[in-house]
Parts: structure tokens; sequence; C-alpha cells
């Protein structure tokens, strides 16, 4: 039987309780003594070679979460995955989905992987030199692809109970690494969100480039939901463009959405569910 991981001792439920516990979930005391904290989900930190750093992940298991080798999961890995980011959010939408009267998603875990540094982690080398100079760490996401790939994945995989179902959704400059990985790395998921995806980087250079999934060897099957707000004609535009390109793939599923009235800042929580909404269907 696979072991959970953090198994929580003081320390640990220290964090789960100041990182994962909103703040309107501790009234004050009444004298009862009945208080107690309303915790979401663990926190597991594990050591990348890959990025030489320690990494923070937040877990969200479903209801009646099994380590039994009989029970397994799909995974939902999310980027931007921190306690004050959209781990929260995305872990109660996960839950209100796979409800029997809302049937959008089977019970699955949730990843949320925290940041250090997304700039780094997110972005591949630009040849724009203003951008170097304005943010130096930039140009690194190669080896956070190696760590989702060789290190995290397999650790999920050790640690709980999953299948081989396993999405991905990322915002953003989270979009682009996800377009980057379904470009270079297609296999590493089964499901894709797109959001909003920062490909103006490096003069959209990222579009140009020919993707696996294009490839006539790559037959795995892929749902791939792209979704935009009203962001700007260059970051609407390029969505669009790169709808255009996944739907000549012969084994990619896609679907793509224009939220009219919902901006950069508005959009990710509507978009994720319009995803889940896309996904059952196929």
């Amino acid at each position: 039987m696979k072991r959970l991981a953090c198994r929580v001792g003081l320390v640990c439920l220290y964090l789960l309780t100041t990182l994962l516990t909103p703040s309107f979930a501790q009234p004050e005391r009444a004298g009862t003594g009945a208080t107690k904290p309303f915790v979401l989900g663990l926190v597991d930190v594990i050591q990348s070679k890959e990025l030489g750093e320690a990494r923070t992940l937040n877990i969200y298991l479903p209801q009646g979460y099994s380590n039994d080798s009989l029970a397994n999961y799909p995974v939902i890995y999310l980027l931007d995955g921190s306690a004050d980011e959209d781990f929260i959010h995305i872990a109660g939408l996960v839950q209100f989905a796979n409800f029997p009267w809302v049937n959008l998603l089977p019970k699955s875990i949730v990843v949320g992987i925290a940041n250090v540094d997304r700039r780094r982690d997110f972005t591949y080398p630009t040849t724009i030199q203003k951008d170097k100079t304005d943010y130096p760490t930039t140009g690194h996401s190669q080896q956070f692809i190696a760590f989702l790939e060789k290190e995290l994945q397999p650790y999920i995989q050790k640690t709980y109970s999953s299948n081989p179902a396993k999405m991905l959704v990322g915002q953003s400059l989270g979009g682009l690494v996800a377009t980057e990985i379904l470009f270079k790395k297609p296999h590493l998921f089964t499901h894709y969100v797109i959001v909003s995806p920062s490909l103006w980087w490096d003069n959209e250079s990222l579009l140009a480039f020919k993707p696996a999934i294009l490839q006539p060897d790559f037959r795995q099957k892929t749902a791939v939901f792209v979704g935009v707000g009203k962001e700007g004609k260059i970051m609407e535009a390029d969505a669009r463009r790169l709808t255009n390109l996944l739907k000549k793939a012969p084994t990619l599923s896609v679907g793509f959405q224009y939220f009219a009235d919902e901006n950069h800042a508005t959009i990710f929580h509507l978009a994720v569910y319009r995803a889940f909404e896309q996904f059952k269907k196929k």
C-alpha cells in the first residue's frame, strides 16, 4: 500500500492550519472548547535535484480517499498552486465538480505546485534584451519541465493512489509553460487547461515551433481547452492562433471559449469550470 506523504506531527499540523485554513474559519472561541481547525488538505515538500531546491506541494484528496490498491484517482496538477494563489478555490471547484448531482469530474487528487520564482520556471529563454534586463531570472522552463517529468509525477504516482489520467492547469505564464509542454512533451499529461496564455513571450516564438502533437508518431488521445477573456488584441489573437494550430492534430480534442465579460484577473475560475464541462462531453 502506498503511504500518505506528510504524516503530520505538530509541525505539519501547524503548516496545514496556517497555510490552508481561511482566516474566517477561526472565529472567537465561545468557551465551549469545540472550535477546531478547518483543514483543506495536506502540505508536502519534496527536494528537487532538477531545480536545486525544495518545492512545496499543496494536496487535496477527495472525500473517501483510500490508498487501497483497488482505488485510484486522476491527478490534477495546478500551476500557481500556493495557498495564497489558486489552490484553495480550484480545490473547491474540483470538489464541486465531482458531487454526484454535478458529475463533471470523477473524484480527483489536486496537486498545487507552490511557486518559488514563476518567471524563472514558466518561461523559456527570450531574445528580447529588455525582458532579459527587467527579468534576469527568466528562461529556465526546461528545468521546471524536467522537475515535473522526472521528479514530481513519479513522486505522486508512488505516494498517492493515482491512475494514468493527468491534467495540467495553468494561466498566464502558467498557460505559456503548459503550451510549451503540450508542444514539446505532450505525453506528460492527458488533459490540458490553458487559460490566457502569455504567448506574446519572445515575440510569439512558441507559435512558430513545430509541435510534437503534429508528428505522425504522436497517437495519445489528449483533451485541450483554451480560454481567453477581454485581455487585449495580442493575447486574444494568440489564443485563437493556438487553438487553430491544435485543431490540426488528429489525436487532440480541442475546445476554445472567449469570455467577453471577463478579464485577465477574473477569468480563471470560470474558465477551469468550462474546461471541466468540455472534458465531460468528450
